[in-house]
């Protein structure tokens, strides 16, 4: 099938997020296979009005936190509070009703402009912690709501395998809920994955370890090994918290960073999903290993993370995810890395708009290379947002994205395309029209 779409301004790549004006793409299976700059749109051509961005890429999501929206977010406590909570909602799904979890928080990043999603997984067995008769049920779940949502997704499945380390370095077990996250060890998770089946073209695996802690040093550095055996993405959170770098230097002597290093896990292939509280060294190494560093400044900010030095780690590349899913939004999430960052240096003007552009459109991370760009060859994914409406009014259009990253929303994301295929049209979802009263309804059913 073949179409032609002319984009009355585009963003290329350009570093100081420049756009062109007269864009025209032509798509077939859904592939970009011509770009040329006709000044007005040609017979037969759609008129995209206002600015055309590449798919924007979520290269970090726990879907099941979508149900903790407007239940966590105020009153006192921390990160390890809110872990409580979400414990719940993790004890209370099986494959059927994370299915339909999943759609609707997959349908919400469609209508956000999100053409791929990084689905970092570790919620794999029944409550008890045995496994389904299907052992990647629950994967399979996800894999199921991102082709109904229209989106490609990366399910990163995670490792994890212990409930947590204190502070002295004690290693603590998995118990009630977490026991639905471990495998038992690195070998079964191993074979467990060995088994996932995907269809490549719109799902494909990726590879995680949770955290330092929830696993050993030995049990990273055999995560790594598969990862890189199969060339695979591979991601991990790492110092997110204060508390995870005292009980990783009680523990081991070493930051989580160097933790990591030494057990080979940094490289271009890795995601390193927070990197707040990151000392000298730890920069020094996240740099030389051309690790991409993955920011979730919406969660960071609800949890009371800390802010990142992300000047300092440039320039490592960067992605950003929604995370626990506060809100659906890669422009919150791309602006907010360039306004923690003047919170944090008192300056302004580290990230300008092509930076953040590129780490919102940022595929690679989740192996998919071919994604994230308006040129021949590429993945045809368009996110179209008008500049005619009151949020973006005034706005220079030669100015675009400067408009877009610093003060458009999703709600201004007017149509999407995945893969050659409209999934949004007029900021309605084409295949979910009633997304977000079943989203309603199976949050209410699960009761956070």
């Amino acid at each position: 099938m073949r179409s032609r779409h002319w984009a009355e301004w585009a963003w290329t790549g350009a570093a100081d997020g420049g756009v062109e004006h007269g864009i025209l793409l032509t798509v077939e299976n859904g592939r970009i296979t011509d770009l040329t700059r006709p000044p007005d749109p040609p017979a037969g051509a759609e008129a995209l009005r206002g600015l055309t961005l590449p798919g924007l890429a979520n290269a970090h999501s726990h879907a099941f936190h979508r149900a903790l929206r407007g239940r966590t977010h105020t009153g006192g406590g921390s990160f390890w509070t809110w872990r409580e909570t979400m414990y719940r909602v993790a004890d209370r799904l099986d494959p059927h009703t994370y299915l339909r979890l999943a759609r609707g928080a997959y349908a919400e990043m469609a209508l956000a402009g999100i053409t791929a999603v990084g689905e970092f997984h570790y919620l794999h067995h029944t409550p008890g912690g045995e496994a389904y008769p299907d052992p990647n049920a629950m994967g399979q779940a996800l894999v199921e709501a991102a082709s109904q949502a229209g989106i490609r997704l990366t399910l990163l499945d995670v490792c994890y395998l212990s409930g947590g380390l204190d502070t002295d370095g004690t290693r603590q077990p998995l118990t009630g809920p977490q026991r639905r996250f471990g495998d038992g060890d690195v070998q079964s998770w191993a074979e467990r994955i060995r088994h996932l089946e995907l269809d490549g073209d719109h799902a494909r695996a990726g590879v995680a370890a949770h955290s330092v802690r929830a696993l050993t040093p030995d049990d990273l550095a055999a995560v790594a090994r598969t990862a890189h055996e199969r060339d695979l993405p591979l991601h991990v959170h790492v110092s997110e918290q204060p508390a995870e770098n005292t009980a990783s230097l009680a523990a081991h002597g070493r930051t989580p960073v160097e933790v990591l290093d030494t057990a080979g896990f940094l490289g271009p292939r890795t995601s390193l999903v927070h990197a707040t509280h990151l000392t000298d060294d730890d920069v020094a190494l996240v740099r030389a290993s051309g690790a991409t560093v993955c920011l979730c400044p919406t969660t960071e900010r609800d949890l009371a993370d800390g802010l990142p030095r992300t000047g300092d780690l440039l320039p490592a590349p960067l992605s950003l995810g929604t995370d626990q899913h506060v809100l659906t939004d890669l422009f919150a999430e791309a602006r907010g890395v360039e306004l923690h960052e003047r919170l944090r240096t008192h300056r302004r003007g580290t990230l300008g708009a092509g930076d953040l552009l590129r780490a919102a459109t940022h595929h690679a991370s989740l192996g998919w290379d071919d994604a994230g760009a308006l040129r021949v060859g590429a993945r045809a994914d368009l996110v179209n947002v008008p500049l005619d409406g009151i949020g973006l009014a005034g706005a220079p259009p030669e100015r675009a994205a400067d408009a877009a990253v610093f003060a458009a929303t999703a709600d201004h994301v007017r149509h999407v395309m995945a893969d050659g295929r409209w999934i949004v049209r007029g900021g309605e979802h084409m295949h979910l029209p009633d997304a977000a009263e079943d989203l309603d309804t199976v949050i209410k059913e699960l009761d956070p």
